[in-house]
């Protein structure tokens, strides 16, 4: 077995260990991601990045490039499924605290790629299963009753239709469809399956007869994403969700290991804020880092073991100021994307009735809401 040394190693290859990692090469600061996969993860298809996302990406550097992929979204629009009207549309130019609001559909094979092109050669180790971390935080995962099927549609001569997030709401169940450039398109449902329904999970062509079932009254050009979508692709995901309160009990950081991404907060995907906020964890955390690491102590020099020590605790301090800049953001994005969850999949008659003609908008500001938010630049002081 091959033995190597590092400062820093990042465990797992997605959104957040990638950008974490570019996040501290721009710093200077070499770092070694482990991925047990063969190769990046791509599964998800897609995801929607909102503007506190695009302020991480651009700290990070590769903002631009990404933008040159993938459409610009106008707006939101909300549809119900019970009666086929529209309840809402949220145009996507309103400016906020930090800036005019900046919305696209992203391919998360492109973004996974762009992150791993910045990085130097060797920084990915592959097919790399870690066997123990001697120091870790404790928290519990629970599995959310509610399950998630999604996919993206090429289109070879285009698909036509406007550059709009389209959300449909029904009795407990949400989709939509997300333009990602002039040829894909994205798709997603989410539903509260019942016992029976849970059963069915497993055989693709049943979750797909089961999701169609669901799916009211929306328009036939996106009820035909789904329809002709290959079968084989409907597989039925379980969301999972941590309670909000765990975070305050339990430790973000422990020693000089510390959790990121969806290791801290697995949102539920209601306010599409789950990559978002790793982009942020990412910029913050190297930062922290960097601030530790690259800030040379004072004083008389130490012997090698009180060097390592004092290191120890300098990166001790680090993540502590990460944990406690994460924390709050982390407890307010998982408590509101549960909240807008449970309003949006709820299957009573009085809350669909509410949800869809008096709290629909205030639903749509959430989404805009939550991503008024800047993580700050990869600079230090």
């Amino acid at each position: 077995m091959e033995s190597v040394l590092e400062d820093i190693v990042i465990v797992g290859g997605g959104v957040a260990g990638l950008a974490t990692s570019l996040g501290l090469h721009r710093l200077g600061i070499r770092s070694l991601v482990l991925e047990s996969s063969d190769n990046l993860r791509s599964a998800g298809y897609a995801l929607t990045v909102f503007t506190n996302a695009w302020k991480a990406l651009d700290a990070l550097g590769i903002g631009d490039l990404i933008r040159q992929q993938h459409e610009r979204l106008q707006g939101n629009v909300t549809t119900s499924t019970i009666s086929g009207l529209q309840t809402s549309e949220l145009p996507y130019k309103a400016k906020g605290k930090h800036g005019e609001h900046e919305v696209r559909c992203v391919k998360r094979r492109l973004l996974l790629e762009a992150l791993a092109k910045e990085l130097p050669s060797g920084t990915i180790r592959f097919s790399s299963e870690v066997v123990c971390i001697e120091e870790s935080g404790f928290f519990k995962l629970v599995h959310q009753w509610s399950s998630k099927a999604r996919g993206s549609v090429e289109f070879k001569h285009g698909h036509r239709l406007e550059p709009k997030f389209m959300q449909f709401f029904g009795e407990g169940v949400r989709s939509g469809a997300i333009p990602i450039d002039d040829n894909s398109v994205y798709w997603f449902v989410t539903w509260t399956p019942s016992s029976k329904e849970e059963e069915l999970e497993q055989d693709p062509a049943k979750v797909k007869q089961l999701i169609l079932s669901k799916l009211g009254k929306i328009p036939e050009k996106v009820r035909a994403l789904i329809e002709n979508y290959e079968l084989d692709g409907f597989i039925s995901l379980p969301l999972r969700y941590r309670h909000p309160w765990e975070l305050l009990w339990g430790n973000i950081s422990k020693g000089t290991v510390c959790v990121a991404g969806d290791a801290l907060h697995p949102l539920t995907p209601d306010l599409g804020q789950g990559g978002c906020c790793a982009l942020e964890d990412s910029v913050v955390l190297a930062r922290c880092l960097a601030e530790v690491l690259l800030t040379k102590p004072t004083g008389k020099t130490k012997e090698k073991g009180e060097e390592e020590k004092d290191e120890y605790k300098r990166i001790e301090m680090g993540l502590k100021k990460y944990a406690k800049e994460r924390e709050w953001r982390s407890i307010k994005l998982i408590s509101v994307s549960y909240v807008v969850g449970f309003i949006q999949e709820n299957r009573w008659k009085m809350m669909t009735f509410l949800r869809d003609n008096a709290l629909v908008g205030f639903i749509a500001g959430l989404y805009l809401k939550m991503a008024d938010f800047d993580c700050g630049k990869l600079t230090i002081s």
